[in-house]
């Protein structure tokens, strides 16, 4: 019998799985959103596989694994495709001449992150299969997806983060029976070795001081002891609720968010020139050579 590989989330290799990416990039193709497609993904089609074994005539076993490269709305990702010996397997997630793997992202993204129900969990996963399946199919695809979330939700972090970035994307959630508009606010850490790792994901409807200062405390709860610069939006109340956690933190408000509070005050038809004359400011090795360039910019 073919020896059955770990889970990847579960796995004490996560941290590697969801580093090495920039993180203005890591949302992106090849990012490490999809590696947490790949994550789920693999781990629905083995509890596919499980209940088919269960159901299956006697002397059916497990078989190694195939490739196969589906599309989905951000790239291509490679899944391993798990095999019988009788090639009877036929999976209905991924089937078998199928390529593209639409609507995908959104709802990887929202199942992991923290506040989803067991409830809205099955109803992703009906959308995904989008046919109808037996009851014990959702209920074991669900209970496999139940434990990878779990584990990588509670898995530990490291003590120090030198940077973190916090935000939030808005991502399209079915909630009983209507589509709406959801956040799903991100800490991504870089480590002390520079490399990038999705430290949470967080569903929340109202986004406050008090909701951030909830995020602070579970990561601590999770092994950060301290953060040496946080990078944040322009959220009220957002940096004490960062050093209510961790005094001695810096916060810094992000680039891109100045950059787009800068461009209010800028008619329509200005603001290319203005972005581009920015560039020398926000890209300047020090404050001297910063004001430098602003002073430039201003005559």
């Amino acid at each position: 019998m073919a020896r059955r590989k770990a889970p990847r989330i579960p796995d004490a290799l996560l941290d590697q799985l969801l580093s090495g990416a920039d993180p203005k990039t890591a949302f992106e193709a090849n990012g490490q959103l999809d590696d947490l497609k790949k994550a789920l993904a693999e781990r629905a089609l083995n509890a596919e596989m499980d209940l088919h074994l269960a159901g299956d005539e006697a002397g059916n076993s497990r078989n190694g694994y195939g490739r196969k490269t589906v599309t989905t709305e951000t790239g291509r990702i490679e899944l391993e495709i798990p095999r019988d010996r009788q090639a009877s397997f036929d999976p209905q997630l991924i089937a078998k001449y199928q390529r593209r793997f639409p609507g995908f992202d959104d709802k990887i993204i929202s199942m992991y992150a923290r506040g989803m129900s067991a409830r809205e969990i099955v109803g992703h996963l009906r959308e995904l299969y989008g046919i109808e399946v037996s009851p014990d199919l959702i209920t074991a695809v669900t209970d496999a997806v139940l434990e990878e979330i779990a584990a990588w939700q509670a898995r530990p972090l490291e003590p120090v983060y030198p940077l973190v970035f916090f935000d939030a994307l808005r991502v399209k959630v079915r909630d009983e029976g209507i589509v709406r508009n959801k956040a799903v606010h991100i800490a991504l850490g870089v480590r002390a070795d520079g490399a990038k790792e999705i430290l949470g994901l967080w569903l929340e409807q109202n986004e406050g001081a008090k909701f951030w200062l909830r995020v602070m405390n579970e990561l601590r709860n999770h092994g950060v002891e301290d953060i040496l610069l946080a990078v944040v939006d322009g959220l009220k109340g957002f940096p004490d609720a960062i050093r209510a956690v961790f005094p001695e933190a810096m916060v810094q408000t992000c680039i891109v968010h100045l950059l787009r509070h800068s461009l209010d005050f800028v008619s329509y038809k200005d603001r290319k020139p203005v972005a581009a004359a920015l560039k020398d400011i926000y890209r300047a090795i020090d404050a001297a050579a910063g004001e430098v360039a602003l002073r430039a910019m201003a005559a």
